[in-house]
């Protein structure tokens, strides 16, 4: 999950609050009750005001906390699932091979397999030139 969807979201809460702001706002200056059938009632704008206060007073920590969710979905989707006997990755229902996982997620790179120094002895019992040098 990137910046961009994380400040987009945010961006749609304060829009959101924003619209219950203005309504707020145009509910106590335009009446709306009066307007079906409601007894006529004069602006009361320490009502609207504290309205006010109350809207954003709940923005911020609904904000904050959403901006906390966001980071830790982000670490937990930052998890890559390995199977410890082939090391085949999970990628959504399907377990595909980790060179497949790496180029189509990470980089273009291309793959190529060799052996390491120790599988090199372990398994075929030659011990490489690198070895002999360490």
């Amino acid at each position: 999950m990137g910046k961009k969807i994380t400040k987009r979201v945010i961006q749609y809460e304060l829009l959101g609050f924003g619209i219950v702001l203005i309504l707020l706002w145009i509910d106590e200056l335009l009446d709306l009750p009066h307007l079906c059938g409601a007894p006529k009632t004069i602006i009361n704008w320490q009502e609207c005001l504290l309205e006010t206060l109350y809207v954003t007073a709940l923005a911020v920590p609904v904000i904050l906390a959403t901006k906390r969710y966001l980071k830790r979905i982000k670490y937990l989707e930052s998890f890559v699932r390995v199977c410890s006997f082939c090391k085949k990755v999970r990628v959504g229902n399907e377990w595909v091979p980790m060179e497949q996982f790496l180029q189509s997620h990470y980089t273009e790179t291309e793959f190529s397999h060799g052996l390491c120094s120790k599988c090199l002895k372990e398994q075929y019992g030659i011990q490489s030139r690198a070895q002999d040098n360490d």
